[in-house]
């Protein structure tokens, strides 16, 4: 780390939780993003900020005026653009020195595989069932932590499935995939505005003590916001042995969940 780095990041590696070493693993880390909206934003701005050395950042979509009420990437003079490209251009003038990797691109299949793999941490601010499915198969399979975040109408949600962890659910043994949930979206929902910049900020927070080594992760458990009372509490989420995505996954020299 030079004497620029050591100013930049100084008020982190003051912190006895991360301190020199962990702030190095920052710089030396990886992380996916997918998602560059609302949720998107805040982790993407404070994944630079804390100086992860390389963020790629993906989403197929553009910034619609809509957008503006939340989604803190963009502004009024980036409208239409990419959201990846926006994202990209506020992270860089934050933090010249990471490396941004914006991707304008649905990710599935085997591209969202490849990426997921190259990733140390994945972050999911996606808004759709089926995608979250895809994404948490794929750091199932390829054994990457994953932190997820969800917020509609006043309500927020935020946990961290690590499959490196034998005791860790994913997020279909929350969200089972065969089960039937009503699919609730902002652009049908509403939101209200500061909601996603606090399960935003959160997911961003347990993603950096992930990369970092610091503190307890939201493993085995799922945190939720009511935004009207300004509540927040946690649900104890168990591993199920029977779940389609992980429930096959087991330590070496373990016993089949199912035995």
């Amino acid at each position: 780390m030079d004497d620029t780095q050591l100013t930049r990041y100084s008020r982190h590696i003051l912190l006895d939780e991360i301190g020199i070493e962990g702030q190095t693993r920052l710089l030396q880390a990886h992380a996916l993003v997918i998602g560059a909206g609302g949720l998107g934003s805040p982790v993407a701005l404070y994944l630079a900020s804390a100086g992860v050395g390389r963020i790629t950042i993906a989403d197929h979509d553009s910034v619609d005026l809509t957008n503006l009420q939340r989604q803190i990437a963009h502004d009024t003079t980036t409208v239409g653009q990419p959201k990846v490209a926006s994202a990209a251009a506020r992270m860089r003038a934050i933090n010249p020195t990471v490396e941004i990797v914006p991707l304008a691109e649905r990710l599935e299949g085997e591209r969202l595989a490849a990426l997921v793999g190259e990733a140390d941490v994945v972050i999911d601010c996606t808004d759709r069932f089926a995608t979250r499915h895809a994404i948490n198969r794929a750091c199932v399979e390829a054994g990457k932590p994953l932190v997820f975040g969800a917020a509609v109408r006043m309500d927020g949600q935020v946990s961290v499935f690590d499959p490196r962890r034998e005791d860790s659910p994913c997020y279909a043994c929350l969200f089972p995939e065969e089960a039937s949930f009503e699919e609730e979206r902002c652009a049908v929902m509403g939101v209200f505005a500061p909601l996603v910049g606090i399960v935003g900020t959160i997911q961003a927070a347990e993603a950096i003590k992930l990369l970092a080594g610091s503190g307890e992760p939201l493993v085995g458990r799922l945190l939720v916001l009511d935004a009207r009372r300004m509540d927040f509490h946690t649900v104890e989420i168990a591993r199920s042995a029977t779940c389609a995505a992980c429930g096959s996954r087991r330590a070496p020299g373990q016993p089949h969940p199912t035995a």
